[in-house]
């Protein structure tokens, strides 16, 4: 008895299930659907796709990019409202007339649509005010046209490049995947309805740092573990703005450099306003520093061309700071050396002939400790010596203290107040010049 009655509800389940669809009544009134739509309706199973036994049913894809609202590099992600329009041909939606018939969108529920899906989506909503933003007509050749109006963020890390070893001088190039997620390219096959011409909106686009600079389109199939699926991509390459890097980073950057060239034209006797400018301009580069790192992702693979301009300019401020803390030693080391009565010129000639007798002694004090009790010896030894001196090991020492200390010479300041004078022409001259390598490099390369 229980086996008869399981036997029924399972009939009487797969009856209905294969029964064809009824039209419900409108909600709160007796009202149906029109005439023309009940013929079309009837008889109609949604969950059946059109040429269901003769192949695939090909599926047409446009787009209009609404707005690209934000582009995040903390985020790694992108914001845009895009309009998706679909366009496939079911025989089952046949009708007689001319004219197309524009459905409430709530009537999608009743027909087949596709099931097309955002690859590399993180999250995205269909509108809803004040009803659901979609569109559904039907052509008399049972050709469908179904809209939506879709808000999206897509990952960038997958979607996009973001490669920002140029950052702001870069450019990424960033794609739009349209993929199936149930039906295989047995079932459906995408295509783009106008090729480069199926994507609109990016020419009159306006965005806060980029500016579209090429985009197209292409078609390709996506092959996971349970088939191959149909796939549409949409390439576009965004260029960021520069303008507004210059006047926020560069120019104060630049600013704070020449600012620290001040101290090489103030007086080295005062002290506490050379001292002032050099820290006042490391602790504002700091900052300005730390600033531009505050929208960018914290990522050690990422050496940002924004890091290597301003790693140039500290090293210039911290230089100028270092070249008065030098000049200021061999200011205090003159002053001091002047208390004895000697020239400089005797001092370091004498200075190199210890040097030299120190050396020589090093060399000679072996003999002299083995003929020490006789002053004739002695002399005798250091005749030899001598005469030795000019073919032993211990006349390339010589020469090559002789040789170092020429070196040194040529690096002594005599006048500490020349520091200055230096840098006034070392400093911006080799500033200029790794700006222009800068420039060049990461502009044209």
């Amino acid at each position: 008895m229980c086996s008869l009655k399981c036997c029924s509800l399972r009939a009487l389940f797969l009856l209905m299930l294969c029964r064809p669809m009824q039209i419900p009544e409108a909600e709160g009134k007796g009202e149906i659907l029109p005439p023309t739509i009940q013929k079309i309706i009837k008889g109609y199973n949604k969950y059946l796709r059109p040429f269901f036994d003769n192949g695939p049913v090909s599926v047409g894809m446009s787009l209009d990019i609404a707005s690209i609202d934000t582009i995040s590099e903390i985020n790694m992600d992108y914001t845009a409202t895009i309009f998706l329009r679909q366009r496939w041909t079911d025989e089952r939606l046949c009708f007689d007339g001319n004219k197309s018939l524009s459905l409430d969108g709530r009537l999608v529920e009743m027909l087949w649509v596709p099931d097309t899906f955002i690859v590399d989506s993180k999250k995205s909503f269909l509108h809803d005010i004040t009803v659901e933003n979609r569109l559904i007509r039907i052509y008399p050749n049972g050709t469908v046209l179904y809209a939506l109006r879709y808000v999206y963020t897509i990952n960038t890390l997958s979607a996009c490049s973001m490669d920002l070893t140029k950052y702001p001088m870069d450019k990424q190039t960033c794609t739009l995947q349209l993929e199936s997620w149930g039906y295989n390219i047995n079932d459906v096959m995408f295509y783009w309805t106008r090729g480069n011409d199926s994507v609109r909106g990016l020419d009159t686009l306006q965005l806060a740092q980029y500016t579209v600079e090429d985009h197209f389109t292409s078609v390709s199939e996506a092959v996971y573990e349970t088939g191959r699926y149909p796939k549409l991509v949409f390439h576009f390459e965004l260029k960021r703005n520069i303008l507004y890097f210059i006047l926020e980073t560069y120019v104060p950057s630049i600013l704070l450099v020449v600012l620290s060239w001040v101290s090489f034209w103030i007086s080295q006797s005062s002290v506490p306003a050379r001292i002032c400018i050099g820290v006042t301009t490391v602790l504002t580069m700091t900052t300005l520093m730390m600033g531009a790192r505050t929208s960018l992702p914290n990522a050690n693979c990422f050496i940002k061309a924004i890091d290597v301009y301003l790693g140039i300019c500290f090293s210039f401020i911290f230089g100028a700071l270092l070249e008065y803390a030098v000049a200021h030693f061999c200011t205090l080391h003159r002053l001091s050396s002047k208390e004895f009565p000697k020239d400089e010129d005797e001092e370091a000639e004498e200075e190199r002939n210890g040097i030299l007798a120190a050396v020589a002694n090093s060399c000679s004090a072996p003999d002299n400790m083995n003929k020490i009790n006789s002053n004739k010896s002695c002399k005798t030894s250091i005749d030899r010596k001598r005469e030795r001196s000019k073919h032993s090991g211990c006349g390339s020492p010589l020469s090559v203290m002789k040789r170092l200390c020429c070196i040194f010479d040529c690096f002594h300041v005599k006048n500490p107040y020349h520091i200055d004078n230096y840098a006034r022409f070392s400093f911006p001259l080799s500033f200029i010049i790794i700006n222009v390598f800068y420039w060049v490099y990461y502009l044209y390369f």
